[in-house]
């Protein structure tokens, strides 16, 4: 058991940083020496466990996680979950990134869950009516990539052997029954999210917000139709967003081409190198630098493009040209690369597609046309050695962009797409935050935030997929489809608009293409509260929402957009706040992925730590920064919920029993104002009421012993700074303020101070004290552990008496409580003391479980409050009761002790007879003082060899001078300890 020998259990602080090493102390003197109560099972646990969902510490060893979801399923059931509108306060609300529907649960997911639970669980207890909207994103591409990948192996059919209607009824069905995966691993995290509110970004609520979106913007000139460059993916046949575009570093080959000067000789050509010479059918000039000496001569001039058949395109110049990057010449391919598409925009160049949409070479390409890029690559070089224009290749690493869906390499080219015009709305996002209307946590990424939507391009809407929000776009048939076509809700109201248009004999079909489904995302925030209906209750109560929290690497590609459209279609930023965590990486620091094999599921984490571990050690980390993810952490916050739960039983054992009303009404005396944690017990003979002790009164804490006034304002010190932690969200902070509270001060040394009087025989008046005041210590750390740890900590309470709420509703702890300063500096003297004196059993090998004599000498004042607590402090460092003496001035045998200096004006004696036998100690030290001497001779040795020095590495001759100075010091110390010990024997001769 966890909590034993105090002097084992405090001897030192560095297990704080692995709670592990507590099980390594557990050793001396056991519990059951200890006078122990005779306790029954209390009647506080049978209602904590008659329902079949919580169990109490005093009938279970440990906390079990098979429990997690029944406790989970009764906070749903009970209804905690919904916002209690009834308190009147500001509402707390967020809205949750919605994962996509064909996700399995990740570590990101993990982090985000955690991080926007702990602030609605936390804004919940503060009494603010919360609200927590959950819902899941359609994720066009990845979607119909899946059904479609289900329908190859399944049936052997391919999407486009279906009408558009059959195959998206097929993904409706996938939807239904697999779509719910990502939102039962997500209450398997205990998301306390408000389920009757759950959205789907095509619901039709959501869909009716699209179409809105869409017609809305249209109207106002902010959506347009045009050709431009896109992200193309071949396999998918659609556009595909920046954010599907994942870019990695892979090895590949540098090109290099003959381009000969028209009407030139033979020497007169220029040298481009090219990782893409299958691209080379669009170019449409050749540019130099302008400065460019090698090339001046050519400028002005026109180029044949290889293999064409001799078009000519011109040399230009222009300072966009990297004069060292390979020849310095660039072929300017305007319709598949995304800067030569840039610059041709800004130099009048025409712009030339070879390639299908199918990744295929077009009719440009000549005899290439109808290969794949890849194999049109290949051949090509082959026929540019044969013609002598192929110069030579060489290896050569890019950076080449893949889909993240489908892994295939993205093709930039020109498309007709749909696009938003995006720099209206930028600039009400960038006043924003200028305006301090939103504020960005961490603030550094309001600079990230701020050039990216000063440098805003327009936004491409539109894909080419059949599982989405269909564009609300319909043409007219016979007509250009750029020029003629009607925007409407719906298809009666477009054939309405047409008819008045065109004529009443009008036919008109929908564009093919649905909506980025970033589109709808970026609504979210007031979609899900019902608008465009702004009479919606939920939008008039909710909306702005509070917060939103995600990770920085979706900054620009939602946050930023929601901005925007929240303030274009509401009037109003969406948020208030954004909070950015960071990345999940491995111990090692490396980005989690199946290539590295160093991914790590939550729910096998959760099989193995408990959801309360995993949620523990993920807040720990920092707004914004990448957090390191080991098992070692993990096993370090597995055992600190089974410290927890260890030291819920130990309040729970140390409680009077249901029939002791005496004892429970000398705790009650505690309680001095009336609060929401009063109960009655019932027994056969009569019911009274009874009530969790309160110290809320600077005149209540004063009446304390010492050990009682130091937890108690250490506990009211803590409550204001973790509440203040948890307004600036600074959450790392508060996991490890109330870590460390609960270990050192309530753990390690309050309850091990508190068996001082529990284990006394005087009867209540002793006991009752300690019993109150871990009583109310205990409920406020699970108070502010809750957020963090809310299964075990929801169990531990459910099993203290007088719980007649739920912990997940109950009041956050009050701020601004008495605390004793004077009292605090008392106890930290008896801390030091005892430090001391457990240092010195250590240092002199004393067993455990053998007490000591000790003289403590201080000031009449230090003696005054320290000899108060003696039977604390000989429990707390084993001291022989009966001859612990407090003195001014040092003791007789002061030469045949040791002399412990604790702090200024307090010392302690303890004779070193009755720690050590004195003779075999001296035999032991000498026998150990001859070997270091010997090994310290050996390091001399080596350190004046010339041949060492000079042979030696460097590192290794440092390592043996650091080795050689420890052993000079260790020597020093023991030689002056076996010193002391004999003049100890001949004092005592």
């Amino acid at each position: 058991m966890a909590l034993s020998n105090p002097l084992l259990l405090s001897s030192c602080s560095f297990h704080r940083l692995n709670p592990l090493l507590f099980s390594r102390r557990c050793y001396g003197t056991k519990l059951s020496q200890w006078h122990f109560n005779s306790f029954n099972h209390r009647f506080f646990a049978i209602a904590a466990s008659q329902n079949g969902v919580f169990t109490s510490p005093e009938v279970a060893k440990c906390f079990d996680f098979a429990s997690e979801e029944r406790i989970y399923n009764w906070w749903d059931s009970q209804g905690y979950f919904k916002p209690n509108v009834d308190r009147g306060n500001d509402p707390f609300v967020i809205s949750m990134p919605p994962p996509n529907v064909t996700g399995f649960l990740h570590m990101g997911h993990a982090m985000f869950v955690t991080l926007e639970d702990i602030m609605v669980r936390y804004h919940r207890m503060k009494g603010r009516p919360t609200l927590w909207i959950p819902g899941t994103d359609h994720a066009g591409i990845a979607t119909q990539l899946v059904v479609e990948r289900m329908l190859a192996s399944e049936e052997g059919i391919k999407r486009v052997e279906l009408s558009r209607d059959e195959f998206t009824s097929r993904v409706w069905d996938w939807k239904e029954k697999y779509g719910g995966t990502i939102i039962n691993q997500i209450k398997r995290l205990g998301a306390s999210c408000d389920w009757t509110r759950e959205h789907f970004t095509l619901d039709e609520q959501l869909s009716r917000a699209v179409i809105e979106a869409f017609v809305s913007l249209h109207e106002k000139g902010l959506i347009y139709q045009g050709s431009y460059m896109v992200n193309w993916s071949p396999s998918l046949q659609t556009a595909v967003s920046d954010l599907e575009v994942e870019y990695s570093e892979e090895p590949g080959t540098l090109y290099y081409v003959k381009y000969r000067v028209a009407g030139g000789s033979k020497s007169d050509f220029l040298t481009i190198a090219t990782t893409r010479p299958e691209t080379l059918f669009g170019d449409t000039a050749i540019a130099v630098h302008p400065q460019d000496d090698r090339y001046s001569k050519y400028i002005g001039r026109q180029a044949i493009v290889p293999m064409t058949f001799g078009r000519h395109i011109p040399i230009i110049s222009d300072k966009y040209v990297d004069k060292d990057f390979g020849t310095g010449v660039l072929k300017v391919s305007p319709g598949h690369d995304h800067n030569d598409y840039l610059l041709a925009r800004k130099l009048g160049l025409p712009i030339l597609n070879v390639m299908n949409k199918d990744g295929t070479l077009n009719e440009v390409a000549g005899l290439y046309c109808g290969l794949d890029r890849f194999e049109a690559r290949k051949k090509l070089w082959s026929d540019l050695e044969e013609t002598g224009l192929a110069v030579k290749k060489e290896p050569h690493t890019s950076r080449v962009p893949r889909s993240q869906r489908g892994g295939e390499v993205i093709e930039p080219l020109v498309s007709r797409q749909w696009f938003v015009s995006m720099e209206p709305l930028a600039e009400k996002a960038l006043h924003a935050v200028e305006k301090g209307e939103l504020k960005i946590i961490p603030e550094r990424f309001e600079k990230i935030y701020n050039h990216w939507l000063s440098n805003i391009k327009d936004w491409c809407i539109s894909r080419q997929l059949w599982w989405g929000h269909r564009i609300p776009v319909w043409y007219i048939e016979g007509k250009d489809c750029e020029e003629e076509y009607v925007v409407a809700k719906t298809a009666e109201e477009a054939l309405a608009k047409a008819q008045q248009k065109y004529g009443k004999n009008v036919e008109i079909y929908q564009d093919p293409d649905v909506l980025d489904t970033w589109f709808s995302s970026a609504l979210w925030p007031f979609s899900t509260l019902g608008w465009p209906d702004v009479s919606a209750e939920d939008f008039k109560q909710f909306y702005p929402t509070t917060l939103l929290e995600t990770g920085h690497d979706i900054l620009f590609f939602w946050v930023a957009r929601m901005v925007m459209m929240g303030i274009e279609f509401t009037g109003t930023v969406p948020f208030s706040y954004v909070y950015l965590h960071g990345l999940i990486r491995d111990s090692q620091g490396r980005k989690m992925s199946k290539t590295l094999g160093n991914v790590v599921d939550p729910i096998d984490t959760i099989k193995e730590f408990g959801t309360d571990a995993l949620r523990f050690t993920l807040a720990l980390g920092t707004a914004g920064q990448d957090l390191n993810l080991s098992t070692e952490r993990l096993t370090s916050n597995k055992a600190f919920t089974n410290k927890l739960w260890n030291a819920g039983k130990f309040v729970l054992q140390n409680l009077p029993s249901k029939d002791d009303t005496s004892a429970w009404e000398s705790i009650a005396d505690y309680k001095v104002a009336a609060h929401d944690n009063e109960f009655i017990f019932a027994t056969d003979a009569k019911s009274f009421l009874i009530a969790t002790p309160q110290f809320d009164q600077a005149e209540t804490l004063g009446q304390l012993p010492l050990p009682e006034t130091w937890v108690v304002s250490k506990l009211h010190m803590l409550i204001d700074t973790v509440t203040t932690s948890y307004d600036r969200f600074f959450f790392g902070d508060v996991g490890r303020e109330t870590y460390d509270f609960f270990w050192s001060d309530f753990a390690d040394w309050y309850i091990e101070a508190s068996k001082a009087r529990l284990y006394k025989v005087e009867g209540h008046s002793v006991a009752s004290v300690a019993q109150a005041v871990l009583l109310y210590v205990f409920e406020n750390i699970l108070k502010m552990l809750h957020p963090f740890m809310p299964f075990v900590t929801e169990a531990l309470w459910q099993a203290l008496p007088g719980r007649n709420e739920a912990l997940i509703v109950s009041s956050w702890p009050q701020t601004s409580l008495p605390r004793d300063a004077i009292s605090i500096k008392k106890f930290e003297n008896l801390q030091s003391l005892t430090r001391a004196i457990r240092n010195a059993r250590a240092e002199y090998s004393v067993e455990p479980a053998k007490r000591i004599s000790a003289s403590i000498v201080a000031s009449t004042e230090v003696i005054h409050y320290i000899s108060r607590e003696k039977d604390v402090l000989a429990l707390l460092s084993r001291l022989d009761l009966q001859n612990l003496y407090f003195t001014g001035s040092p003791p007789g045998d002061a030469n045949q002790s040791v002399h412990l200096v604790a702090g200024e004006g307090l010392e302690a004696y303890l004779p070193l007879a009755d720690m050590v036998d004195i003779s075999d100690e001296v035999q032991r030290l000498s026998k150990r003082l001859s070997k270091m001497q010997t090994e310290y001779d050996g390091l001399v040795a080596r350190l004046r060899s010339p041949n060492f020095l000079e042979k030696a590495p460097e590192k290794i001759v440092h390592e043996v001078r650091e080795k050689a100075a420890e052993a000079e010091e260790k020597i020093t110390l023991t030689r002056n300890r076996l010193d002391f010990l004999k003049s100890t024997v001949l004092v005592a001769d």
